[in-house]
């Protein structure tokens, strides 16, 4: 072992460790990169979602279902956009097959058919916006434990070399504890960036679906009023 252990250089430490401990941390690098690369789209994602959240509601708000259409069509990546739209295409559907005049009152079926249309977009806009999230959390849990796995074979390795040299001194001991060690920081390097951003997106995430819940309750109400459910496209008008 002492051949191999003659560098205490950190690229020549990984290339000159055993091919268990070369894996682990190949394994953590693209864990980590992966992990970096969701962590920017998730970051872009909850911004659109949230800027186009609040634009929507401010349209939406001032002028109406009737004038809606046009910003939730512009506003694509608000979930609650996509609540908007999903009604609107059941009352149309509403319309086409029960000949329902447009200011016509929903009846009872007609209301809990658009009411579970909406719980159902509201819930696959949940799950869209929660999408990577469950890797954050793999990344951020599990790559400490793996990078330990690898500490553990390069301390065997280093303890192998010991007793096949005889010999307990430094040159001897030190390589392999830094390639254990390596493994280790690697495996933090993985883990820390991953925790913090999944807490982070856990807590934006929890904002959006209050978002969704109290929308989604104010456009059924907003549809079961008398006259309500007469949503029209501008051009329709």
């Amino acid at each position: 072992m002492g051949g191999r252990l003659a560098s205490l250089d950190l690229f020549d430490l990984i290339w000159q460790a055993s091919w268990v401990v070369q894996l682990v941390i190949l394994l953590l690098i693209v864990a980590s990169i992966l992990s970096w690369a969701a962590i920017v789209f998730k970051w872009r994602e909850l911004d659109g979602a949230e800027q186009d959240s609040e634009a929507f509601l401010e349209t939406y708000h001032e002028a109406g279902l009737d004038r809606a259409y046009d910003a939730a069509k512009a506003m694509e990546r608000s979930p609650l956009s996509a609540i908007f739209l999903t009604a609107y295409a059941e009352l149309q559907k509403i319309g086409r097959y029960s000949g329902r005049a447009p200011d016509e009152p929903l009846d009872e079926a007609q209301l809990h058919t658009l009411t579970r249309q909406i719980a159902w977009a509201a819930a696959q806009e949940e799950l869209r916006l929660e999408a990577r999230l469950s890797f954050l959390a793999t990344v951020g849990s599990a790559s400490p434990f793996v990078g330990l796995f690898g500490t553990v074979i390069g301390i065997i390795n280093a303890f192998t070399g010991i007793g096949a040299s005889g010999s307990a001194s430094l040159a001897v001991v030190a390589p392999g504890i830094a390639e254990a060690l390596i493994a280790t920081a690697v495996g933090l390097f993985a883990a820390i960036p991953a925790t913090i951003f999944y807490n982070l997106f856990v807590a934006r995430l929890r904002e959006l679906h209050r978002a969704i819940e109290l929308y989604s309750d104010e456009l059924i109400g907003e549809l079961r009023r008398p006259g309500g459910a007469s949503i029209s496209r501008p051009d329709e008008a």
